[in-house]
């Protein structure tokens, strides 16, 4: 009997531990943002587009309409079971350029600023609509006139 009670305790335990750990928080990464040191080496006025790729990389996203706006992006989130994903925490840093291609201006912003800054996905999307190869094929037999193609 003393057994059984112990056995049921270690049960009780595991599934207490199993419910506390699905309650707790996961994090996930998402991005990049250059380090402090090397946005310094920018200088506003001097570098330009090529410079800037050369020193700290391609952005993960250009402006919307035109590409006179860099931005980079890195964002935390955090994750709970059964609950939608909650920024935590973001970075941007906007590097403009002007109609010569020069930095502009290098603004950082971060989720306590509160400014918006919209981005575009911009998808491809298929001409196609719901339809597979093989049922395009064969919607196609009937359509071609043999005649037509032998005679040309």
């Amino acid at each position: 009997m003393i057994g059984q009670r112990r056995g049921a305790r270690l049960i009780l335990a595991g599934i207490l531990a199993l419910v506390v750990g699905a309650c707790s928080a996961t994090y996930t990464n998402h991005g990049y943002i250059p380090p402090a040191e090397d946005l310094e080496m920018i200088l506003p006025g001097v570098d330009t587009r090529a410079s800037v790729e050369e020193t700290i990389g391609q952005p993960s996203t250009a402006g919307v309409m035109s590409s006179d706006t860099w931005f980079y992006i890195a964002s935390r989130q955090r994750h709970f079971t059964y609950r939608a994903a909650e920024v935590v925490e973001r970075d941007i840093v906007a590097i403009s350029f002007d109609d010569s291609g020069t930095v502009q201006n290098i603004r950082e912003l971060g989720l306590e600023d509160g400014e918006v800054v919209r981005f575009s996905r911009r998808v491809t999307e298929s001409n196609i609509q719901e339809v597979t190869f093989l049922r395009q094929l064969i919607g196609n037999i009937g359509r071609v006139n043999i005649g037509e193609a032998l005679t040309e």
